[in-house]
């Protein structure tokens, strides 16, 4: 359970700051008025939030708002919704057993998984094999995503893990090896959404869109590969007997 946790909180992180990154590094020009009207509709779900306002309607309508400002200004509008859902309350004091954040992420969970990504994958990740060669496989782009899914990924995670322990930033996950947190780190080089949109935005000309999906795919397939084996023969952690 600890190393599924600590997957899914990775994950998350990881998007977000691919979110972050997109916004910083792929924009191309910034209209000054529109981030100003960005800037009053944060205040506006900030005021929102310290109202304690539990309806996630007034929420919605900033955050819709907000989206729209933030894509007229240049700057990625994937910003938008990530600053919308930390305004969205994950408790209220007057109802404690009512969370409109997680009723929100319940409601949306339907279209999202059966919806939105679907269609994210039949638009942007369909790769055909059809007239592939070798040279189209060791072509440098796409070698040089698949070894950056695959090595860079699981050295960073894997020395940000060892570094916060050996610091004392956070404890070793309870019943877990270093093995196991090693084939942690590998499976958080299985990419797709922002792996792919980070690609086309970086390489976007369409003689380079081949070699992103193939470098994703190949660099994905191998960190899963590798990570599942790692897991599945990896010595269990010895349980301690407490003493009577």
């Amino acid at each position: 359970m600890a190393l599924k946790i600590l997957l899914t909180a990775i994950a998350i992180i990881d998007d977000l700051g691919a979110i972050v990154i997109i916004a910083l590094f792929y924009t191309d020009t910034i209209e000054i008025i529109p981030l100003y009207l960005a800037g009053a509709a944060l205040v506006g779900l900030f005021a929102v939030n310290r109202l304690r306002v539990e309806s996630v309607t007034p929420y919605i309508l900033l955050g819709f708002i907000l989206w729209f400002v933030v894509l007229k200004s240049g700057v990625h509008a994937t910003l938008a919704g990530v600053a919308t859902a930390f305004f969205i309350p994950l408790a209220c004091p007057k109802h404690p057993n009512h969370s409109p954040l997680k009723q929100l992420e319940h409601d949306l969970h339907p279209w999202i998984a059966f919806l939105v990504l679907p269609l994210f994958a039949f638009a942007n990740a369909g790769v055909s094999f059809e007239g592939i060669t070798w040279d189209d496989i060791v072509n440098p782009v796409t070698l040089g995503i698949a070894k950056g899914l695959f090595f860079g990924k699981q050295l960073g995670v894997f020395a940000m893990i060892v570094l916060a322990v050996l610091c004392r930033l956070s404890p070793k996950p309870q019943g877990t090896t270093w093995l196991q947190l090693y084939a942690v780190s590998l499976l958080c080089g299985v990419g797709f959404t922002m792996s792919l949109f980070v690609g086309e935005l970086a390489f976007d000309t369409r003689e380079y869109a081949e070699s992103v999906r193939m470098g994703v795919i190949m660099g994905s397939v191998a960190a899963a590969i590798l990570g599942y084996v790692i897991l599945r023969y990896a010595p269990q952690p010895k349980v301690q007997k407490k003493k009577k």
